[in-house]
């Protein structure tokens, strides 16, 4: 079954009550960019903005992580966002940041998440209609069930990297391999000791995901087995959610996100640090 929705289904049922549309755009600390002000000044109707980084667990002090159940249900309830609806969430840079929704939504119980092909660029490339200023939607149940199994710690990933188990890092192959400075300072450049690289935009083909044959040739390519459990990883658990949503559409079970990624790995003094290409 298909994660994705079209902009014409999207358009044809923007009135059904049961639909709810998602604005998760996000974009680097150093991309110049403000999600919330391009938001105001337009996006889809009725749209709700869904900002990664204030519903999270402020207190962990990484960007963005997974909140428990509970405060998770209070901030989706209190934006309007219902689990018992089908959430349709999108991003303004095509297919960036909206699969980190589709997860995270996923992961706390939402009973259907879909992704709007080509998301806010190509709506407006077909001169759809915008709404501007903040679209507010009356407070909602979600009840969320957190599934743990799909979140990975910095313990489960540090005895995954020591036992050979598989994670695939999301970052582009200089990061990976530490030949370029991380964008955010005071991290160490390499990545999680015998990780695979498969940097998530050759999976990208017009605000989509590729094919479905074409995903599963590059997951293999990159040495995973998609049959096998899998941890996936990035920089700061955003691009991680493209990874996990390819092998999700390809038909792989067991898969985990680190949460903290590359963002807690590389600030840890124990946290060992290989370079170089995949080996």
């Amino acid at each position: 079954m298909s994660r994705f929705v079209t902009t014409q289904w999207l358009a044809d049922h923007l009135d059904d009550p049961d639909i709810q549309v998602i604005d998760a755009s996000w974009h680097m600390p150093n991309s110049g960019r403000n999600a919330h002000a391009e938001y105001v000044a337009g996006h889809v109707p009725g749209a709700i903005f869904f900002d990664l980084d204030k519903n999270a667990d402020i207190a962990s002090g990484l960007p963005h992580m997974l909140p428990d159940a509970e405060t998770f249900s209070a901030m989706a309830g209190a934006l309007g966002i219902a689990s018992d609806k089908t959430l349709v969430v999108y991003d303004e840079a095509g297919l960036f940041s909206a699969p980190r929704a589709w997860w995270t939504f996923t992961v706390m119980g939402a009973r259907d998440v879909k992704i709007l092909e080509g998301g806010g660029p190509r709506w407006r490339a077909e001169n759809r209609p915008l709404d501007t200023g903040d679209s507010v939607a009356p407070p909602a149940t979600f009840d969320a069930k957190r599934d743990d199994d799909a979140v990975a710690s910095f313990q489960e990933v540090l005895a995954a990297s020591q036992s050979g188990q598989q994670i695939l890092d999301a970052r582009g192959a200089a990061r990976f391999a530490g030949d370029t400075p991380e964008p955010r300072a005071g991290l160490k450049s390499g990545h999680i000791p015998h990780s695979r690289n498969l940097p998530f935009d050759t999976l990208i083909a017009d605000g989509t995901l590729k094919p479905r044959d074409e995903l599963e040739a590059a997951i293999r390519a990159a040495g995973i087995d998609p049959q096998k459990p899998v941890i996936t990883s990035c920089g700061s658990g955003v691009t991680a959610a493209v990874l996990a949503l390819a092998l999700d559409t390809i038909g792989a079970e067991k898969v985990a996100l680190y949460d903290g990624s590359w963002t807690e790995w590389g600030g840890r003094d124990d946290a060992p640090v290989q370079t170089g290409p995949a080996q």
